[in-house]
């Protein structure tokens, strides 16, 4: 995992995006640890906050569970992972081209 200081996303972000498509892409399956925030935190010279807040966002989406003493599970299977991903994508543009949630979920609706 790596993150890029200079760019504009968040660097939780960042981490939270690079875990989410490790699920989307099978590299890691249900029941899998994730690396302690303090461990992730130092490899990649962040802030262990920055890595604990990665994973709270993980946590609100479903993906993981994390339990004191116990550390990080992903909780979610990789075809639902992918669909997160691909939602994510849509509303990062939708938001880029000025659509409104009204917008989106009308075009949503047509493909339904």
């Amino acid at each position: 995992m790596v993150v890029n200081e200079s760019s504009p996303e968040p660097l939780f972000q960042q981490i939270a995006a690079q875990v989410r498509k490790a699920i989307a892409s099978g590299a890691v399956g249900v029941g899998h640890r994730l690396p302690a925030a303090r461990e992730l935190a130092e490899s990649l010279d962040v802030n262990l906050h920055t890595v604990l807040r990665a994973y709270s966002e993980l946590r609100d989406e479903g993906l993981v569970e994390m339990r004191p003493g116990r550390g990080v599970t992903v909780l979610e299977a990789k075809r639902q992972a992918a669909l997160r991903q691909s939602a994510q994508a849509l509303a990062k543009e939708a938001r880029r081209q000025g659509l409104t949630s009204v917008d989106v979920l009308k075009l949503l609706k047509e493909y339904l």
